[in-house]
C-alpha cells in the first residue's frame, strides 16, 4: 500500500496561474477568525470552519443553519452558452448542502444577481431555475435584491449570490464531534464540477485545448455546454432518507478546497481521513482538465471534487445498512475510505 506524502503548498499551482489563489483565501479567513467570533453571543452553536453558521432559536429547542455562497466563474460559461436556468439551480442546492451537512432543513432561500445592466430574460430565467430548486428542496424563494450598477460588472456579466436559512432540532444537530477512529467514509457521486474550480476549467477546455462548447469532452459523448453547466446535485432527500436509519456521524460537501481542505472542517483533533483512490474512477472530464493543465494529482483533490460531491461518516457496523439505504433512495454510494488515528489531515492511498 503507497502512500502519499505529506502535502507541501505550491504557490505556483496550475489553479492560482487561472486566477484563482486558494492559499490565499485560507489566509485571509484565518486572520479574520478573532474577529468574526469577537460578535458571537450565547446563542451562536458555530464553530470555525463550519459549512453553515448556527444560531440558537430564541425559546426553542432547535438551532437556525445559514449559509451564504456564490456560483462563481461559472456564470461565464452560463453566459457564452446563453443559459442560466442552471446556475440558478446551482445557487439553491449548494447552499441546501452546505447546512446539509450539520443536519438542517432548509426553510427560505434569498438571492442577490448584480449586473452592469439587467436583462429580463436573464433575470427570469434565473429565478425559474432558483424556484424549481426551491420547490425540490421543499425551500421557499422569500426574496431577494437585484442590483444594476454600471461599469462595476463587466457588460453582459453579472453575479449571482444566494443565502439560505434552515433548522434542526438540538439534539439532532450533526457537527462531526461524534466521528472516531474506524468509522467509515461513503462517497456521493457529483454530476461534474458542481460549482468550483471553474477558472481552472475554463483554462483547460476553452485556453489551452481551444474547444467550443459544442464539441464533446474528449473520451466522452458530452458536450463542453452539458458538462460544465451540468446542474451542482442537492443531497438532501438521500441523505434524510439514509439518517432515518443510519446514524450519520459527520458529512463534508466536498467544494472550494476539495478534499484537503473540507474534510479536516468536520474532523475532531487526532484524526485523519484515509481515502482510498482506487476506491472510484474520476469521470473523464477532470481526466482532461488534469491531462490539458498539467496540473498534478493533489491540486487535482484540493481544487476539484473528482466525481464525489458528498462524504459522509458512518460507523463501520453501520456501513452495509447505510449502503443499502443510500442505493434504495437512488444514490451510487462509493465506500472510499475510512477514519484512523492521525494529525487532523487527509491521506491519499495507492493500493
Amino acid at each position: 500500500m503507497k502512500k502519499s506524502s505529506p502535502r507541501k503548498r505550491n504557490t505556483t499551482s496550475a489553479y492560482a496561474a487561472s486566477g484563482v489563489d486558494i492559499d490565499t483565501k485560507m489566509l485571509a479567513l484565518k486572520q479574520a477568525k478573532r474577529l468574526i467570533q469577537s460578535t458571537w453571543n450565547t446563542s451562536a452553536r458555530s464553530s470555525w470552519g463550519s459549512f453553515g453558521g448556527g444560531f440558537q432559536s430564541p425559546g426553542k429547542d432547535s438551532v437556525l443553519v445559514s449559509s451564504i455562497d456564490g456560483v462563481g466563474t461559472k456564470l461565464k460559461v452560463a453566459v457564452m452558452a446563453g443559459r442560466h436556468d442552471t446556475v440558478g439551480q446551482d445557487i439553491v442546492n449548494h447552499c441546501v448542502n452546505d447546512i446539509l451537512v450539520q443536519g438542517a432543513a432548509p426553510l427560505f432561500f434569498l438571492d442577490y444577481i448584480g449586473a452592469s445592466r439587467l436583462d429580463p430574460a436573464t433575470i427570469s430565467e434565473l429565478i425559474r431555475g432558483m424556484a424549481k430548486a426551491c420547490k425540490a428542496n421543499k425551500c421557499a424563494l422569500i426574496g431577494g435584491e437585484t442590483a444594476e450598477l454600471p461599469n462595476l460588472y463587466p457588460e453582459g456579466e453579472y453575479d449571482l449570490v444566494g443565502t439560505i436559512i434552515g433548522s434542526v432540532a438540538k439534539k439532532d444537530m450533526i457537527t462531526g464531534s461524534r466521528i472516531r477512529s474506524g468509522d467509515v467514509m461513503i462517497g456521493l457521486h457529483s454530476s461534474g464540477c458542481h460549482t468550483n474550480g471553474y477558472s481552472l476549467a475554463r483554462r483547460a477546455i476553452f485556453d489551452l485545448a481551444g474547444l467550443t462548447l459544442t464539441e464533446r469532452i474528449p473520451g466522452t459523448k458530452t458536450s463542453v455546454e452539458r458538462a460544465l453547466l451540468a446542474v451542482h446535485r442537492s443531497y438532501l432527500n438521500p441523505i434524510r432518507e439514509t439518517a432515518r436509519t443510519v446514524n450519520i456521524t459527520g458529512m463534508a460537501h466536498i467544494t472550494g478546497g476539495g478534499f484537503y481542505d473540507n474534510i479536516p472542517r468536520v474532523l475532531p483533533d487526532g484524526l485523519d481521513a484515509e481515502i482510498q483512490l482506487q476506491s472510484w474512477t474520476p469521470p473523464p472530464l477532470f481526466r482532461f482538465i488534469a491531462e490539458t493543465a498539467k496540473v498534478d494529482r493533489e491540486e487535482m483533490y484540493r481544487v476539484f471534487n473528482m466525481g464525489i460531491g458528498m462524504i459522509v461518516f458512518v460507523r463501520k457496523a453501520e456501513a452495509d445498512r447505510a449502503m443499502k439505504a443510500f442505493r434504495k433512495a437512488g444514490e451510487r454510494p462509493r465506500i472510499i475510505g475510512s477514519v484512523k488515528k492521525g494529525r487532523h489531515q487527509v491521506r491519499m492511498i495507492e493500493s
